[in-house]
């Protein structure tokens, strides 16, 4: 059992940036897969950003450019950093980790992000 705690969102203004981060309570190294996903209500939970056996990178069209997602192996650590935030990127955002492919994998509880003027 893997426990993940996402810290960093909040309020900010469009073209501002906030970096999240989600912090396991296990090694992450040999993770299959790391990604952060989020939920704007009404709409579906979608994926944002992954890595991929910690080395390749996918990103949703919609944040390409935008957003990065990397990792700090000696912390167990997962960021995704996001700039130029737009209010479309309004959301609840979670992190998930797998071990194996084809998995559901572990989440976390969610922060809230909100872009607002």
């Amino acid at each position: 059992q893997v426990q993940l705690v996402e810290s960093g969102g909040g309020l900010v203004q469009p073209g501002g940036s906030l970096r999240l981060s989600c912090a396991a309570s296990a090694t992450i190294f040999s993770m299959y897969a790391m990604g952060w996903y989020r939920q704007a209500p009404g709409k579906e939970r979608e994926l944002v950003a992954v890595l991929n056996g910690g080395a390749s990178t996918n990103y949703a069209d919609s944040v390409k450019g935008r957003f990065t997602i990397s990792k700090d192996y000696a912390k167990n650590t997962v960021y995704l950093q996001m700039n130029s935030l737009k209010p479309e990127d309004t959301a609840v955002y979670y992190c998930n980790v797998k071990n194996l492919p084809g998995v559901v994998g572990y989440w976390g509880q969610g922060t809230q992000v909100t872009v607002s003027s």
